[in-house]
């Protein structure tokens, strides 16, 4: 016979076995298992009258390059306190449950529609705002929420986890701490989104996305000293679709590198064309530069196509230099080292442009159009510039104005001492072969144009 003792013995080993079974064990909050538990008690009790109650997911913005540069630790520390942090600001009757990585969940009984669901996240976002403490450091880190609805956003756990996650995933489209309540609306902008990538994949491996090409002009003479390549998709079912709309989609989804090296190889071939003495801007995205093999690829496209790389000028943000910082000075210093130019874009726009002067390599700036199209009507934007004209010549920086719309523009530029200028004022961007025919039309040394006519 099974004695009292070994009986209390198994119980307390079965009542610990469910205790893991329901617990996450880094933080100690429930998991994914308490909260359909959860969720079915409460469907449950509302069987006969179905009040709403709601699901929420938070996801911590940018956690992963925390955890890259701090270490495993520092990370799991972090969540532990996100965890502490939670479970003392759910409201009574609330469940704060962590899920897989930096992902944690709510169920609130007692919220019931789109407002308290809003005010309830920001009130998170807020708490989860503040300091991290490592010790020897702080951290901040932002918060992204997903909020879905009982019954109209689904009637199970499972449903209403896939609508949260829906709303969570836009959030994190729109940028960092943001809040979505889940609706028919959203599920159907996913839906499209979704749609889009399948249509842009396709459309990258038939080869069907076209580069046109934007004149870059000297200001002192008007005449052209390279052409930027742009990204243009004109899909037979959607339409004309925005390179401001498939570029984002395609970094966000994963697959940037592939259409970006397709881009560069159409755009390579075109400006083989060319006049030698004319360069080729490309733009490389924040996603290539936080990959370390991005400079041997952008150098294996050229080499296989032929171009020279001394013709190359490569475009990038501030933004995207700053996303990794160490990955990016060493694809910078590869690539210029095998004669490829750098060329800062946008510049003004971003929070530390001078920082990015000092710790990096630059060959050319882009003065952002927000302050060229104020120039003649905007004493502040015709200041800025200068003192960016005279910083430049300081450091030895070539400089080019974008969004030059009218003649205006380019002549207060050119008196202020800027060398290049980009813009409609000076040509659209057009197809290869319209580029060419610019050339034949625009290009006025007539020992280049005999080249070009060859």
């Amino acid at each position: 016979m099974i004695k009292s003792a070994e009986i209390a013995f198994l119980t307390v080993g079965q009542n610990e076995l469910q205790a893991m079974a329901y617990t996450d064990p880094l933080t100690g909050l429930g998991n994914r298992n308490r909260m359909r538990d959860k969720v079915l008690q409460i469907s449950s009790e509302r069987a006969s009258d179905p009040a709403p109650f709601t699901i929420g997911i938070v996801n911590l913005d940018s956690f992963k390059p925390i955890n890259d540069l701090f270490g495993s630790t520092a990370g799991d520390e972090i969540l532990c306190q996100v965890a502490h942090r939670l479970r003392a600001c759910i409201p009574d009757g609330a469940l704060v449950t962590r899920h897989d990585g930096d992902e944690f969940a709510f169920v609130l009984p007692l919220i019931f529609e789109r407002a308290s669901a809003e005010k309830f996240g920001q009130m998170i976002r807020e708490v989860l705002s503040a300091p991290y403490d490592l010790g020897d450091r702080n951290v901040r880190l932002s918060a992204s929420l997903g909020f879905s609805i009982y019954p109209f956003a689904g009637e199970d756990c499972e449903e209403l986890l896939k609508s949260a996650e829906t709303a969570l995933y836009r959030s994190k489209r729109r940028g960092r701490g943001q809040i979505t309540v889940y609706s028919r609306e959203i599920a159907q902008e996913m839906k499209r989104a979704t749609q889009l990538e399948q249509a842009l994949r396709n459309a990258i491996i038939s080869d069907a996305i076209d580069v046109h090409f934007q004149p870059i002009v000297s200001l002192s003479n008007n005449q052209v000293v390279g052409f930027e390549a742009l990204a243009r998709w004109n899909d037979p079912d959607l339409g004309f679709v925005s390179p401001g709309v498939f570029v984002p989609l395609a970094e966000e989804r994963g697959f940037i590198d592939a259409l970006s090296e397709a881009l560069l190889r159409k755009a390579a071939e075109a400006a083989l064309s060319w006049p030698r003495e004319l360069f080729l801007s490309f733009n490389l995205s924040s996603a290539q530069l936080m990959d370390p093999g991005t400079s041997s690829s952008v150098l294996s496209i050229l080499g296989r196509v032929g171009f020279d790389p001394h013709r190359l000028e490569l475009e990038i943000t501030e933004t995207a230099v700053m996303s990794s910082a160490d990955t990016a000075h060493r694809i910078i210093a590869d690539l210029r080292a095998a004669g490829v130019r750098i060329s800062l874009d946008d510049f003004g726009t971003g929070q530390s442009s001078l920082g990015r002067l000092r710790d990096f390599i630059f060959d050319k700036i882009k003065i952002d159009r927000a302050f060229v199209s104020r120039i003649n009507s905007d004493r502040a934007s015709e200041h800025i510039i200068k003192a960016i004209l005279t910083m430049c010549e300081g450091l030895e920086l070539e400089v080019v104005a974008e969004g030059i719309e009218d003649y205006a523009e380019a002549v207060k530029l050119r008196m202020l001492g800027c060398g290049m200028g980009q813009g409609y004022h000076f040509g659209r961007p057009a197809d290869g072969i319209a580029t060419l025919r610019f050339l034949h039309e625009n290009y006025y040394d007539p020992t280049v144009m005999e080249r070009v006519s060859a």
